[in-house]
């Protein structure tokens, strides 16, 4: 049985030894998540590495993608922690060094513009809203406010500003370096964090190579006021509901992680649910009832991939993790009917946008054709992925089986709702695609000879992103 949703994994501590991160892929790890936020360039070269060796072994393939830290304000370095006393007073002090501490007494905090970007009657959120102050002055680079709540303040820890609009870059200095080092590394993906506008993917656009694909993370509010446009020039979308939870009101983030999906889907862009999915499993060997509600819930709002974070970076039972998002993923998608005959086919929906296109229309034509002739699965021929994307946002109830000569678009697609990647190391020709897709079929028990089968591609092969060819095959 092929799983439809892709489940993408963050690497750290507790799961960069070869023997674990190799039980992250047996259990059904399709991607790798490196997080630069806590990953130097050594540990993730190695995790690179790693993960191109394991999908070599194993045969099938692991997309990378390169998670960039963001214009994160964070607390600066305190003497020791801080206990924080609800209706007490305290200063805040805006510095340009990340690693210096407050003067007199003060919290710092690293970004030298916080006085300029507040007034009084704002909210300060610390530690994912765990910690919460109001501003009473602002005086010159200090920042008095009154705590609303109790709590400890640690190093590091991040603050958010909810309802300001920030005068920072989407890029910083590090995630430049950052940047070039994971493109160098020959990354399938970049996540981009606290995307406000269109204009940040640009600037991102820019300085990419081409084929490499754009993830938007949608983690402020302002990225949910301009979420059409961003869409507009993203491959993707992260519903990162951690930061995502502060910057609104926490009764909004379903709402929103359901216009993302599907926005996402109509938009033809890959669509992820990640934070908090499966969090008690970084202690405990079993997710709880709550948890696993979650992750369904994520799937039936029709999410391409879920996402592990410190489940598989720091918890004691990464691999169990992944087994358990495996399990909630296939039976949904049992109950959605994926696995049923695919003759049974439903009225197709009314899509938007792309879907109106010629690719679209041959898209949605080709998925009710397999499911009218019964057909065990789907097969196009793509280059840059874009087709079989297509084809997945229509949610076929058979599996996609996507052939291509690149080596990129191979892991990408490991990454797409309901794709098979399969590679093709020979000369690209309509034949010797389809050849290499029927012999895949038959290899893993897929189809028996003299089945129908409908094939779909862009002609020609080498212009991506045009998908006007379907024919019925018989195997």
């Amino acid at each position: 049985m092929i799983r439809r949703a892709k489940i993408i994994c963050t690497i750290g501590p507790a799961s960069r030894d070869p023997e674990t991160f190799r039980r992250l892929v047996d259990a059904g790890m399709d991607a790798v998540r490196v997080n630069f936020s806590h990953s130097s360039h050594e540990e993730a070269a190695r995790t690179i590495r790693m993960a191109r060796e394991v999908a070599r072994e194993v045969g099938r393939p692991l997309a990378v993608m390169a998670d960039l830290q963001g214009p994160k304000i964070r607390v600066g370095v305190l003497p020791r922690p801080l206990d924080i006393d609800r209706g007490e007073v305290y200063t805040f002090e805006a510095l340009h060094d990340a690693d210096a501490g407050g003067e007199g007494g003060a919290i710092p905090i690293t970004y030298p513009d916080l006085a300029n970007e507040l007034e009084p009657g704002d909210r300060l959120l610390f530690d994912d809203g765990r910690i919460a102050f109001k501003v009473e002055d602002v005086q010159g680079a200090r920042v008095t406010a009154r705590a609303s709540t109790n709590g400890r303040l640690l190093s590091r820890k991040g603050l958010n500003l909810p309802g300001k609009a920030l005068h920072v870059p989407s890029l910083t200095d590090k995630d430049r370096d950052d940047l070039a080092f994971a493109l160098a590394q020959g990354v399938d993906y970049i996540a981009l964090s606290f995307v406000r506008r269109a204009a940040d993917l640009s600037e991102l656009r820019e300085l990419v190579d081409e084929g490499v694909l754009i993830i938007a993370k949608i983690e402020k509010e302002q990225a949910v006021r301009n979420l059409v446009e961003i869409l507009s020039l993203a491959d993707g979308v992260m519903v990162a509901r951690g930061d995502l939870g502060v910057e609104l009101d926490f009764e909004e983030v379903p709402v929103v992680q359901k216009r993302v999906l599907r926005l996402s889907r109509e938009s033809v862009s890959i669509g992820i649910t990640a934070t908090q999915m499966l969090e008690s499993m970084t202690t405990s060997s079993r997710p709880t009832r709550a948890e696993v509600s979650d992750v369904a819930n994520a799937l039936l709002d029709g999410t391409d991939a879920v996402m592990l974070s410190g489940e598989t970076a720091v918890g004691d039972y990464p691999a169990e993790a992944v087994e358990a998002m495996d399990r909630v993923a296939r039976r949904i998608e049992a109950e959605l009917g994926f696995l049923e005959d695919p003759s049974d086919f439903a009225p197709p929906l009314v899509q938007s946008g792309v879907h109106r296109t010629v690719s679209g229309a041959i898209a949605g034509a080709a998925v009710e054709a397999t499911h009218r002739l019964g057909a065990p699965f789907l097969i196009t021929l793509t280059t840059s992925g874009f087709t079989a994307r297509l084809l997945a946002a229509q949610r076929p109830r058979v599996p996609i089986l996507a052939v291509t000569d690149k080596e990129r678009t191979y892991r990408q697609l490991a990454m797409a709702w309901g794709v098979v990647p399969i590679l093709l190391e020979e000369e690209v020709s309509y034949d010797g695609m389809l050849d290499r897709a029927r012999r895949y079929a038959f290899d893993h028990g897929l189809a028996e000879p003299g089945r129908h089968c409908v094939v779909t591609a862009g002609m020609p092969f080498d212009v991506p992103g045009t998908t006007n060819y379907m024919r019925v095959e018989t195997l």
